[in-house]
């Protein structure tokens, strides 16, 4: 079996040298360097936010910048490509935020979910923020039915744990996600970033805590870890570079 790798992220790109670009923070820099190749190949997939065309635009220029060959899986207004072919063609695959509702309803319909668990089996490194981040878990908290948080329990599950995202910057995150996990709507072990941060994941195995920019290991964004122990919810902060 291929090496499987996962980053899941509150973050991924930076505010570029001009108004209304972007270029890629330090965990997206060196998650393209751990495919191990010159020029890697990265399909950029943005179904959660309905394959914005400005979204595409902006994200290949910054993947260009960085020295990549860029290309994507759309579904809006039809699948731009064969799943397998380009998701499975990619060295690295980046999945936008959105709806994970949406995202995870158009994938299975037109077989991007198999796609992706065949790319992770395969060595291509599986990336995303926000609705790109839960995906790969069982479930997580998403505001994909309204301003209220709900939780999404239909995750792929490559990663066997519940997931949390935006922990720092919208006040129901870790209340909801507490509360899932003390009745059992979650996974015991969960894991949730701040914005600006990552979780490195080598197959199952949560490998690093990774950052866009530097971030002070005592004050600055972290990531953490939720767990059920003894029919408590103990959270634990995991700063920046743990691991």
């Amino acid at each position: 079996m291929a090496h499987q790798r996962i980053l899941a992220t509150s973050g991924g790109f930076i505010p570029g040298p001009t108004q209304q670009t972007a270029r890629l923070g330090t965990m997206l820099l060196d998650a393209l360097a751990a495919t191990g190749k010159t020029r890697p190949r990265v399909c950029l997939v943005y179904t959660a936010s309905g394959d914005p065309a400005d979204y595409y635009a902006m994200s290949y220029e910054a993947f260009n910048a960085a020295g990549c060959d860029v290309t994507q899986m759309k579904v809006f207004t039809q699948p731009s490509a064969d799943p397998d072919e380009r998701i499975g063609g990619s060295d690295l695959v980046w999945v936008g935020g959105g709806s994970v509702a949406n995202l995870l309803a158009l994938w299975q319909l037109h077989g991007i979910d198999d796609a992706m668990r065949n790319a992770w089996d395969q060595g291509v490194i599986l990336g995303g923020v926000s609705a790109g981040s839960l995906c790969w878990h069982v479930g997580g908290t998403t505001d994909s039915f309204g301003p209220t948080l709900r939780p999404v329990t239909n995750g792929l599950g490559l990663l066997p744990y519940g997931n949390g995202v935006h922990y720092d910057s919208e006040a129901q995150r870790r209340p909801l996600l507490h509360e899932l996990v003390a009745n059992g709507t979650m996974p015991e072990l969960n894991y949730a970033t701040d914005n600006r941060v990552g979780l490195w994941f080598e197959g199952t195995e949560l490998r690093q805590i990774v950052s866009d920019i530097p971030c002070d290991p005592e004050t600055g964004p972290a990531a953490y870890q939720i767990i059920l122990q003894q029919s408590a919810v103990v959270e634990t902060r995991l700063p920046v570079g743990s691991l």
